[in-house]
């Protein structure tokens, strides 16, 4: 069976975006998203892969639409997170999002790796509560944005 990981940025109100868009700039998660999820598998919403624009470079990209005629090249769409993880062989797989996608897969995912932004956004999309009794943390690496005046932390949570 494959592990799932979700990784996330949030803001301090576990906001993610609005206007299926990111409500903030910040280069150094970009960074860290892209050094912990390139060379894996990642599994997204088609809405999230929509604002992105494209495939993820050095990554398998999986969508999961409820549209049976959805298709983009460099992407393996399906119908559900249950045929995305069919997909998997024994390999690490990453959920990028978006809220919906996060929801149903918080019981499937072993680790939680989050960014979480010490500041408020106006949000119109959020990611779900974080049950400290369902996850413990494990690691947390502080970090400063000078160039956008942000505070943040890396912090991985494990499934207890």
């Amino acid at each position: 069976m494959s592990s799932l990981s979700i990784i996330v940025a949030t803001d301090s109100k576990l906001g993610i975006g609005v206007d299926n868009k990111l409500p903030w700039r910040l280069p150094e998660d970009l960074a860290h998203f892209k050094r912990t999820t390139s060379g894996h598998a990642i599994i997204m919403g088609r809405k999230t892969f929509e604002s992105i624009g494209r495939p993820l470079p050095n990554r398998r990209n999986i969508v999961v639409t409820r549209n049976h005629e959805w298709q983009h090249a460099g992407v393996e769409a399906v119908a559900s997170l249950d045929a995305a993880r069919d997909l998997l062989n024994e390999e690490l797989a990453f959920i990028i999002g978006g809220a919906e996608i996060y929801q149903q897969s918080m019981d499937l995912a072993n680790e939680l790796i989050v960014t979480e932004i010490q500041q408020e956004f106006a949000c119109d999309t959020f990611f779900p509560m974080i049950n400290p009794l369902l996850w413990k943390e494990t690691g947390r690496e502080k970090h400063y944005s000078e160039a956008n005046n942000l505070h943040f932390a890396f912090v991985t949570y494990k499934k207890i």
